[in-house]
Formats: C-alpha cells, structure tokens, sequence
C-alpha cells in the first residue's frame, strides 16, 4: 500500500521546468509563460501593480535571479534601473524583447525624441516581443525549440484576434470621438492601431508629472477637440486625469492598464486580458 502511494505521488509531481526565466515586469512574464509553457519556469522581477519605470531593485531581487538561464527586459529606456541591476549579476545572459521594433519617437519633455517604450501595446509590437521571446528561449533550450516556436505562433494569433475586435469597435465611434487622453503618454502604439488621436499629460512616468504647462496643453486640446472623455493609468495617481476632466466638462473614463498586470484574482491578470480591459474601457469611455 505504500508502495502503491509513492508511486502515484511521483507520478503527480510536475517535471523539472527546462529553463528558468525573469522578467523585469510582469507583461513580459505573461508572454513568457505563453511562449514557454511547461519547459520554462517564469518569474517578474517587479510584482504586479508595480511602476516599472523608476523602480527600485532590492538585494532579494538580485538573488532570486542569480540563477536564472535567461533575463528578459523590454529596454527602450523602459527600465530606467536595469543597467546597473545586471551589472550585478554573474553570467546570466539578458535579451531585449523590444529588439525590431520601428519605436515611435516621444514628444516633450527631457525624454523628447526618444523611442516610446511602451511597445507591446501595439500590434507590430507584440508580435515582435513573442518571436523574440521564443528565440530567446530556442537558443537557450535547443531541445525544446519547434515547441516554443509553436507556441509563440498560437499566442500571436490570440493577440491577433483580441486587437482586431478592437479596430472594429473604435471604428464604429464617430471621427470626432476618437481620442485618446490619458495621464502618460504609454498608449501612442495602441492610439495608432486603433485609429485615435493622442494627447497625454506627461510623456513617461519618469519624468515631470502634471507640471502647470503640462495640465494647460491637455485641457486647450480636450476643449479645441470636444473630447468626451480622458483616462489614467492604474500605477500613477489619477487627479491630474480628474482635473482635467473638470476644467473641460469631459467625463472621466476609467482606467487604463499598460506598465503592470495585476494579482491573478484581479481585472487584468494576463496580457491578453490588458489589452481586453484597456481597450474596452477606451470605447466605453469615448462612445457614452
């Protein structure tokens, strides 16, 4: 009998993930996962609800990771922490997911003119982050490399499917809704596939937040343009979203996710579920 009990307790037992991989944050873990399945074992640097931009890496972080196989970073000035967070690491190979990418470029303030790091919220953009995660992980597990391959294939198609339903549904608003405001200006790659205009506060979080010149750009453009509504994030305070609103009679819309998933029991626990509830939120706002 106890015999018989062990063996189907080691039969129970999950196999031993191939490779073991970070991520600085937790979008890219969710990709991750997708593309590696039960050969790779995933983690997020940053937990979720975390600010990604200026966090700040603890000696618990560097452990976790020391024996990683891989460190995936989305780069782009995204992670304004990374450098110096792996120069403490030991022969632990990084890949910058955003590689590819043909960035759009950031408008105002000290970060005018660099590349918008927010590009997994576009279309181009993800798929871009999922093949390069996939050759990420078929150079480190060659074994396992068609499997990965697959998988990424599989996922694109959903994204594929989740943003498409979208396009249809901003498409159907009048041309003078079609505006996108937000807190921080994380959304031009999403604003562009789905046909809006953008304007925002602040251009990353990074930088100055809500400055008077700030709040005065965005509420002459919501008057100029009848915008009906504006948005913030779910990882930076939304007053200056509320102030907006109030000072131009739009209504305010929601809130949008975009730097950070949130706890599995929360609205958006996985990427595809971000884009779902961002993107949904984005037209309720704009067509009430």
């Amino acid at each position: 009998m106890i015999r018989t009990l062990l063996a189907t307790a080691l039969l129970a037992t999950p196999a031993a993930a191939d490779i073991k991989v970070a991520t600085t944050f937790t979008v890219i873990a969710d990709m991750a996962r997708e593309v590696g399945g039960e050969h790779a074992e995933v983690a997020s640097i940053t937990r979720p609800g975390a600010e990604v931009h200026g966090y700040s890496p603890t000696p618990r972080d560097i452990l976790d990771v020391q024996d990683a196989d891989l460190i995936l970073y989305n780069g782009m000035n995204l992670e304004l922490w990374f450098d110096r967070f792996f120069r403490n690491l030991r022969d632990v190979p990084a890949v910058e997911v955003s590689e590819g990418i043909e960035p759009i470029s950031i408008s105002g303030g000290s970060y005018d003119g660099r590349p918008n790091p927010h590009a997994w919220m576009g279309l181009e953009g993800a798929r871009v982050y999922v093949d390069n995660i996939a050759e990420a992980f078929a150079e480190a597990d060659p074994e396992n490399a068609e499997y990965y391959r697959a998988n990424a294939a599989a996922y694109v198609d959903e994204i594929e499917e989740t943003v498409g339903e979208a396009v249809d549904a901003i498409a159907a608003l009048p041309e003078g809704r079609r505006w996108l405001v937000t807190s921080e200006g994380a959304f031009s790659y999403l604003a562009r596939d789905l046909g809006l205009n953008e304007a925002f506060i602040w251009p990353i979080n990074a930088d100055q937040q809500g400055s008077p010149s700030q709040m005065r750009a965005v509420i002459d453009t919501v008057r100029a343009n009848d915008v009906p509504a504006v948005f913030s994030e779910s990882t930076v305070p939304p007053e200056p979203a509320f102030q907006v609103a109030r000072e131009t009679g739009a209504e305010y819309g929601g809130i949008l996710y975009v730097d950070s998933l949130s706890e599995a029991d929360g609205p958006v626990p996985t990427y595809l579920d971000l884009l779902r509830v961002t993107i949904g939120t984005i037209a309720g706002g704009l067509s009430e």
